[in-house]
């Protein structure tokens, strides 16, 4: 006998019939994984085995509060800008990342009015505090 495809075959006992229960007298098993009478031997009863699960569903822990689809802005403060930049000139969120006071150029960024300012700023694509502002106008600088 020559091995080619339409010779194949499985080895003997290594493919298992599977259990083709609940269709008749001469099926095998009776019950057909029911159990005998009661409820859940029943038709139209779902659900039953879930029931159990309650209390561990009750006794999780939930995740609570409100989480905002608004990211919050990047925060920087302008003792940290005249320090990162203290000859002044202009500022954008491309900058900030490369001196790695943000994180990312894409997010909103935010400039507070925290310290002093001497240097001349002109500042781009960045949110503005009033105090903030105020202290750029002052030293010369502008908010774009």
């Amino acid at each position: 006998m020559s091995l080619s495809l339409h010779t194949l075959k499985p080895s003997p006992h290594s493919k298992k019939d599977r259990k083709y229960i609940g269709r008749g007298l001469g099926s095998k098993g009776t019950y057909s994984g029911r159990g005998v009478k009661g409820q859940g031997a029943r038709s139209g009863v779902s659900g039953l085995k879930l029931k159990g699960m309650r209390k561990i569903i009750l006794s999780t822990p939930k995740l609570r509060g409100f989480k905002s689809k608004n990211p919050k802005a990047q925060v920087l403060n302008l003792d940290v800008l005249s320090k990162a930049f203290p000859e002044g000139g202009k500022i954008t969120p491309k900058q900030l990342v490369a001196k790695k006071l943000i994180l990312d150029a894409m997010a909103v960024t935010k400039i507070l009015g925290n310290g002093t300012v001497t240097a001349k700023f002109i500042l781009k694509g960045c949110l503005v505090s009033a105090s903030a502002k105020e202290k750029i106008e002052q030293a010369g600088g502008s908010v774009v």
